[in-house]
């Protein structure tokens, strides 16, 4: 069904596979693909998108259905194989008469209309296969490099993507093209107090460091511990992980309880935008010391808050960090030191993250959506 707050703007139908995104369950990619259509009704263009989302998606996302038409399919997007049925079946349907479908989670449908422009996020699945279940890899093993191939042109949001999407499927450099991630110009207006959060999570008065990340394997969280236990070792200091319960989930707790950390380490989960840009915002340093990301949008988000970030040197992440943060091997004796390299750098870090967030905006990650667009059209 339509949505009925959708706006009937009128301009070129461009159909937006979003049956991919359950929301607040899949992490990156969501908030990804999600800015891009805030941007795209920020600036001019002669497209008209129509997202195509599940159940649940316009009360998740109030600003998207107050300004876009949304069609509910009548799946809840929880089983992949009536998800993937679904997109052959109901969505080339009812996309048939589009001028253009972007497909938004990395996969195109063997049925359906063309021209294609796809979103690919990353390539994870091929440089830490064992983050994967068996038969989810098997999937993308499968369904990816046949999308890759199918779609008239790949939107990616780093030139690290880039690149090994063109080296993984032999896909020729001009059919690629760089969409980034942006931040809404608000970001942190509506941000929790520091007090509030400091006394609803306990933080006491000292140093305060923050990981916003769910827990899969790759985002460092092990690392992190480790870190504190070994030489982050300041007892007033505290570390919060915010984000949903991922694959490692057990493994984080089990660390923490091994460590002796369960005083400094606060796991307040998933939480709402305003806290989580409150706690960035009061932090020493935003930490990320992630093996692998397709973009890494915390890193931004920190710069954009004002947060010096420490983080990884692995794929995109110096890429995205732009010699605006500290960014170091994932070993500790590199990240020893870091939180006093930190203190007398803070505001040169500063001065630059915000140079640097102020390039990724969502009206520059739609601009560069809707070059994607116009490629695949002419």
């Amino acid at each position: 069904m339509v949505h009925p707050t959708g706006p009937t703007e009128v301009g070129i139908d461009v159909a937006v596979n979003l049956l991919w995104c359950l929301p607040g369950r899949v992490g990156g990619s969501e908030e990804y693909l999600v800015r891009q259509m805030i941007g795209l009704s920020e600036i001019e263009s002669p497209y008209s998108p129509v997202l195509y989302v599940l159940p649940g998606f316009a009360a998740a996302h109030p600003e998207l259905a107050s300004r876009f038409r949304l069609v509910v399919a009548p799946i809840d997007g929880t089983n992949r194989a009536r998800r993937v049925l679904a997109e052959h079946g109901w969505l080339a349907e009812q996309t048939r008469a589009s001028a253009l479908v972007h497909h938004g989670g990395g996969t195109v449908p063997a049925r359906g209309k063309r021209p294609t422009v796809l979103t690919i996020h990353d390539l994870q699945y091929l440089a830490y296969p064992q983050y994967f279940s068996r038969s989810k890899r098997a999937y993308l093993q499968w369904a990816m490099p046949r999308s890759a191939r199918r779609a008239d042109v790949i939107a990616v949001p780093t030139e690290f993507v880039r690149r090994t999407v063109i080296e993984a499927y032999n896909i020729s450099f001009d059919r690629v093209l760089v969409v980034p991630h942006g931040i809404e110009p608000g970001l942190g207006i509506e941000a929790t107090d520091e007090e509030v959060l400091r006394r609803r999570f306990g933080l006491g008065d000292g140093p305060v460091i923050v990981l916003p990340a769910v827990t899969h394997p790759h985002k460092g969280h092990l690392f992190l511990l480790d870190l504190l236990a070994s030489h982050w070792t300041d007892p007033s200091l505290r570390l919060v992980l915010t984000g949903g319960r991922g694959a490692a989930d057990d493994a984080v707790a089990a660390a923490i309880d091994r460590l002796g950390l369960g005083d400094r380490v606060v796991r307040a989960g998933r939480v709402s935008a305003a806290d989580r840009d409150g706690l960035i915002s009061l932090a020493t340093a935003m930490v990320f010391p992630s093996e692998y990301e397709g973009f890494g949008a915390p890193i931004i988000e920190a710069m954009a808050l004002g947060t010096p970030v420490i983080c990884s040197d692995r794929a995109c992440v110096p890429e995205v960090a732009g010699g605006a943060a500290l960014v170091l091997p994932l070993r500790a004796d590199a990240w020893a030191g870091a939180l006093d390299v930190l203190t007398l750098r803070r505001d040169e870090l500063v001065r630059a993250g915000r140079v640097r967030a102020a390039a990724f905006t969502t009206a520059a990650s739609a601009q560069a959506l809707v070059s994607a667009y116009d490629l695949a059209l002419s």
